[in-house]
């Protein structure tokens, strides 16, 4: 008699359980998982440019000084110009060098480098300060590129993800009416983005210090660095509910 209660009683603990899922598996709503994409453009609206000095100096103390009082001079003409100037480099290290006739390793010195990147939202502001210092002892520049400002890429960025989305639901809604469905509201989503947003121009501008023939800098008259504008692809991946 207890073990036919009991197996009663299980049976219908069963039910009540499969009663529960059965409603709760009613209750959730149907899904549809989809991506959505935007391609776009936004303006290059900087140029930027790195100017290194490289001084090498039996005295470490001298080739630091030498190299420090170059790079003063250059922030001083360059706060004349309407630039934005950061410091990417500052290097001080021993200098070897491979003697062939001896076949060993010499000292040459203590070789210190400093970097200034320069940018500037005017081209020919730039190819001012090319045309200044291209071919001075001890200063190499190099590293031109163009490149879009994170103010004027975050509305651009913006306005794409809010275009990725609509395009991911109108492909939901595209998918459920071929079920004679609508896409309700959308559930959750994630998104990611892709660009290159610096750009070398093809033209080589990397020049050598004091071997430059400084005729042709002084020849040089601006007006041929161009850059195509940036690539922006925002691409999201959505759910959305199914009535």
């Amino acid at each position: 008699m207890k073990e036919k209660t009991v197996g009663i009683l299980a049976i219908i603990l069963c039910v009540c359980v499969l009663g529960v899922w059965g409603i709760n598996r009613l209750a959730e709503p149907r899904t549809i998982s989809v991506g959505g994409e935007c391609l776009t453009s936004a303006p290059k609206d900087r140029t930027a440019i790195t100017i290194r000095v490289t001084v090498v100096d039996k005295s470490a103390a001298k080739s630091m000084k030498l190299a420090s009082a170059k790079v003063a001079e250059m922030n001083e003409y360059l706060k004349t110009l309407d630039v934005k100037v950061q410091t990417s480099e500052f290097n001080s290290y021993e200098k070897n060098e491979w003697n062939r006739t001896t076949q060993k390793s010499e000292f040459v010195g203590i070789e210190t480098s400093i970097s200034l990147d320069v940018s500037a939202k005017s081209v020919d502001t730039i190819e001012t300060v090319l045309t200044k210092f291209a071919g001075q002892p001890d200063v190499f520049v190099s590293n031109l590129r163009m490149f879009t400002s994170a103010e004027t890429l975050k509305p651009v960025m913006e306005s794409c993800l809010e275009e990725a989305v609509q395009n991911a639901r109108s492909r939901a809604e595209a998918l459920a009416a071929g079920a004679g469905k609508h896409a309700g509201k959308m559930l959750a989503v994630s998104y990611g983005t892709n660009g290159s947003y610096n750009t070398r121009p093809t033209a080589n501008f990397r020049l050598a210090k004091a071997s430059m023939d400084m005729a042709t800098a002084e020849s040089y008259t601006g007006g041929a660095i161009t850059g195509k504008d940036t690539d922006v692809s925002v691409s999201v991946s959505a759910i959305f509910e199914i009535r």
